[in-house]
């Protein structure tokens, strides 16, 4: 890459890498005040769900990182426009063509970053991100019970430990569920806190449930080992449930045929792996679109704001188009061909305005030189 090269290069990339770090930080602080009330109350978990928070971030890069390319392109190549420099190059014999090489290198660069994280990165990172809910919910539900206190995580729901030890273990436990019709008390001994299949639960030994009937009387049932489930005790949502988007490139096109989910979503997952390994050419195509706005037609002194809405509104079309296909192709494994085929008709299409005889040429054609011959 020579130093014309490098310069457009660097036009655009250190708007790219800007606008990336703006959208990062955003997301980093939408989610951080989401969960703003865990982590006051439960100021060791601050950490892990900054860490949570993080591992999101290679599936929102996945999902913005064409649109960032497209405004880079559009910003470096609008103000190399509006400083003159682009007509400098003109004038100095530079093609149109060689002015988009460098920034189609950068998009090119760009989509393959963007497949690394949708085949690679994205998988580990949500791998990674289950264990540490699955540590931090634990954690949290641990904390939510206080030594010797009484406790309200939710509407109607009262616990209690008179004394806590380590590793989760409760002595003299309470636990008083009044959100049905007919209220429920668990009482025991001792308690523990542990994990079961992903979840948090509450292992309940020597103890009593005692349920109110509708006929007012108390069914009482003793037993020496009870477990319940904290899903039921706090009403959270299943966090861990392993969506499309959460699988490697090869659970995708090669799920499991004897799991019963597995078996009725596999469009679901055949789409979401198109979607991954086609949406990396969006890149490309947007900007060539991003290009094709700015540099094809006539020369403004007024500026390119009307090219540049245009543009903009193509672009925008393009990512939500890309996303109805991947919904599409959920329903008609047939159509994901077109998650390829969309991007590439842009590409075409955008690099053959690019290519096409414009409005400079003929404006050279009545230029300083032809007037002379003219004249002469």
């Amino acid at each position: 890459m020579n130093t014309f090269s490098t310069y457009v290069f660097r036009q655009a990339l250190g708007p790219l890498l800007a606008i990336l770090g703006a959208l990062a930080a955003i997301a980093i602080l939408t989610q951080g005040l989401n969960q703003l009330d865990i982590i006051v109350t439960n100021r060791g978990a601050s950490l892990s769900f900054a860490w949570v928070v993080i591992l999101a971030l290679p599936q929102l890069i996945s999902l913005i990182l064409p649109i960032a390319v497209f405004i880079a392109v559009i910003y470096a190549v609008n103000r190399m426009q509006s400083d003159s420099e682009i007509a400098v190059m003109y004038s100095a014999g530079v093609s149109r063509q060689r002015i988009a090489r460098p920034i189609i290198q950068l998009a090119v660069l760009a989509a393959l970053v963007h497949l690394a994280i949708n085949v690679i990165i994205q998988p580990a990172a949500f791998a990674e991100r289950r264990e540490v809910l699955y540590d931090l919910r634990t954690d949290i539900a641990s904390s939510l019970i206080e030594e010797g206190a009484f406790t309200f995580p939710a509407e109607n729901l009262t616990l209690y430990a008179r004394e806590r030890g380590g590793s989760g273990e409760l002595r003299d436990v309470l636990i008083n569920d009044a959100r049905q019709d007919f209220p429920i008390t668990y009482t025991a001994r001792a308690g523990a806190i542990v994990t079961l299949e992903g979840r948090p639960a509450i292992v309940l030994r020597d103890g009593q449930v005692q349920r109110q009937a509708e006929d007012g009387t108390v069914d009482v049932l003793d037993f020496d080992r009870y477990v319940l489930q904290m899903g039921e005790v706090f009403d959270e949502p299943d966090l861990f449930y392993l969506k499309p988007s959460d699988r490697t490139l090869y659970e995708l096109f090669f799920p499991d045929r004897t799991a019963h989910y597995d078996q009725n979503n596999t469009e679901s997952f055949a789409a979401e792996a198109h979607a991954r390994l086609s949406s990396p050419l969006l890149n490309i195509a947007l900007a060539f679109v991003a290009l094709a706005g700015v540099l094809v037609g006539e020369f403004r002194r007024g500026g390119y704001g009307r090219r540049i809405a245009i543009a903009s509104g193509i672009a925008l079309f393009i990512r939500l188009l890309s996303l109805g296909l991947q919904s599409a192709g959920a329903d008609d494994p047939e159509l994901n061909v077109l998650q390829y085929a969309m991007p590439l008709l842009v590409i075409l299409i955008a690099s053959g305005m690019l290519n096409g005889k414009g409005s400079r040429k003929k404006r050279h054609s009545v230029g300083p030189s032809v007037l002379a011959e003219n004249a002469a």
